[in-house]
């Protein structure tokens, strides 16, 4: 499968994690992908449309439109695999969406929309436009500009939001500390990260401490559950195995069964 990244540019890289393109859909039909705590944009370029499960067991799709914004998920989503025949996306910081879509993100949580809802018929122009050229480079120059030309030059993330993120990425847990720094009170602080993040500083934490046993999961030939559970901030193994199920849908043990190569990050290959 066709895998590519780019590194955006220094006046994205304050928000922008990376952009990204696949090519060559997968031999398998479906991909659960699993809560991050950031925003997705995310448009195909095979067809003019995206199809979005809600479980692993769902039978009917939600269709939208061939560009969409993945809100922030506070839990699995699956996806249909044939759009991986050529797809594009922008892959945003924790609250790095913020500025470029003229809403607060949590408005956007657990749902996908369409790009036109909330870029007019600059979205209809971006995905022609993308259509058109066949080079990595070049698609991503364009998905460059887009963003760019969207950057609401007021919107600017609040730097007691950002330091929030990165204690809670890190494992710490003392919002309200942060909130105290920052001279405001702890309930208007959590209204601040929910509108920038998308989702309340405790659930961000959760999906943070899914996301570290998870990493521990990928990387051990063959891990053991109880210590990954301690050492990403678990209480135990049980606590873990609940936790996984409720936000991936799926157990540890099945994680680590179902890796494959062949999918982004992320995402779980269903077969």
């Amino acid at each position: 499968m066709l895998s590519l990244t780019h590194t955006p540019s220094s006046r994205l890289a304050p928000f922008v994690e990376r952009l990204w393109m696949l090519g060559d859909a997968p031999p398998h039909a479906r991909e659960c992908i699993v809560p991050t705590g950031t925003v997705e944009l995310v448009v195909n370029l095979h067809d003019d449309r995206i199809d979005i499960y809600d479980s692993c067991d769902a039978e009917q799709p939600r269709r939208y439109s061939g560009a969409v914004v993945s809100g922030v998920y506070g839990r699995s989503f699956v996806i249909d695999t044939t759009s991986h025949a050529s797809i594009v996306g922008v892959h945003f910081k924790p609250g790095g969406a913020y500025p470029f879509f003229g809403v607060r993100t949590d408005e956007l949580a657990d749902d996908h929309v369409d790009l036109d809802a909330l870029w007019g018929r600059t979205a209809r122009t971006l995905r022609d436009r993308l259509c058109e050229v066949t080079s990595p480079i070049e698609r991503f120059r364009i998905l460059e500009g887009a963003l760019l030309s969207h950057l609401a030059a007021r919107v600017h993330p609040r730097e007691a939001v950002r330091d929030a993120v990165a204690s809670l990425v890190r494992g710490a847990t003392a919002v309200a500390d942060i909130a105290e720094r920052a001279g405001v009170s702890h309930r208007h602080f959590i209204d601040v990260f929910s509108a920038e993040v998308g989702m309340a500083p405790k659930l961000f934490s959760r999906v943070q401490r899914f996301q570290r046993a998870k990493s521990m999961l990928e990387r051990g030939a063959e891990p053991r559950f109880s210590q990954v559970a301690l050492a990403s901030g678990y209480c135990d193994q049980s606590h873990l195995i609940r936790d996984f199920v409720a936000l991936s849908g799926l157990t540890p043990l099945e994680h680590v069964r179902r890796r494959n190569d062949r999918v982004k990050v992320d995402h779980v290959a269903l077969f």
